[in-house]
This record gives structure tokens, C-alpha cells and sequence, in this order.
């Protein structure tokens, strides 16, 4: 993590931010060298530094944490129980929050995905969660009116959101 304070320090260390040394150390490698090169852009730079470092050192601190969480989980999922967000925090620190997706959520980008037709072993596997609990949140949403139960021609029964759906879709009611 990044430090305000440590920013500050070289940007004073070299030369009220002409050499660059704070970008160095956020890993704004090209524009450290402009800035070496060119006295922190006649100090017209620095002074622009001065004044938005702490958002620097936040953003900085966010591309941080989430270069860690890529390499330590290797690649993002598009489905699951849970997604990351990260969060700036007015210390300039950066924190990763792991919020919990909701079932119905993950029907609504299974069904966008599908064209609208969804059955409760796919919304299983891609909500993380037993078959059962994933039928029973279907069904509230078929008696919520949200949802549709029909049939298909091969006799299977699937569930539909009809908002999503492809009008060349042949169904039967159920």
C-alpha cells in the first residue's frame, strides 16, 4: 500500500515535485521520466501534484489491490456467490469488500445470456447453490410473475423470463 505521507516526502525531496521521484514511487514510470526531464513541467506539473496527490495515491493504491486479487485468484469469475469490489477509503488506502450475489441476479444474467430460457441445474452450477434452493427461487419468480414455466418440444421444462426472450423461441405453455 501507498503512503500519502511518503508521497508528499519525495515530492518535497525532489525539488517540490520537479524531478518526479513521487510518481516513481506510485509507478507512474513514463511521467516520472517527463517530469525528470522537464522540471516537473516547468513546476506547472509539480504544483498540479501538490494539490492532487492524495487522489493519486488512492488510485495508485486501488490499481494496487486489484493486481493482487487477479494474481491471487488467477481470473475473474463472471458467475458466483460473491464479487469484488474495491473501495477507496479517505486515508488513501484501498480495501477489497467481497459482496454476496444474490440468486435472482445471477437468473437475470443467465437469462440474458440464454435468450431468456433458463433451467434450475444451470442456475445451480452458475449461482454456486443446491439445484433445490435454485428451483425454489425460480418458482418464486414464476408466482411473482417475473418468470414463466414452459415446455419444450423435447418435453424438458424450462423457465423463461419473457422480457429476455427471443420472439422465434417455440414453447409450449405448461
Amino acid at each position: 500500500m501507498y503512503s500519502l505521507g511518503i508521497a508528499y516526502l519525495l515530492w518535497f525531496l525532489s525539488g517540490f515535485g520537479a524531478l518526479g521521484f513521487h510518481r516513481f514511487y506510485l509507478g507512474k514510470i513514463p511521467t516520472g521520466i517527463l517530469w525528470m526531464c522537464t522540471g516537473g513541467l516547468s513546476m506547472i506539473g509539480a504544483v498540479y501534484d501538490f494539490f492532487t496527490l492524495p487522489g493519486q495515491v488512492r488510485e495508485a493504491n486501488l490499481r494496487n489491490a486489484f493486481h493482487e486479487s487477479i494474481n491471487r485468484e488467477g481470473v475473474n469469475r463472471s458467475y458466483g456467490q460473491e464479487s469484488q469490489t474495491w473501495r477507496s477509503v479517505h486515508d488513501g488506502e484501498a480495501r477489497i469488500v467481497r459482496e454476496k450475489e444474490s440468486v435472482e441476479r445471477v437468473i437475470l444474467r443467465l437469462a440474458r445470456e440464454n435468450r431468456g430460457i433458463l433451467t434450475p441445474s444451470e442456475v445451480a452450477l452458475a449461482a454456486n447453490v443446491p439445484i433445490e434452493e435454485a428451483r425454489t427461487t425460480l418458482d418464486a419468480l414464476v408466482s411473482k410473475g417475473f418468470a414463466e414455466l414452459r415446455v419444450r418440444k423435447t418435453g424438458s421444462l424450462v423457465y423463461t423470463i419473457p422480457d429476455m426472450m427471443d420472439s422465434d423461441v417455440e414453447l409450449e405453455d405448461f
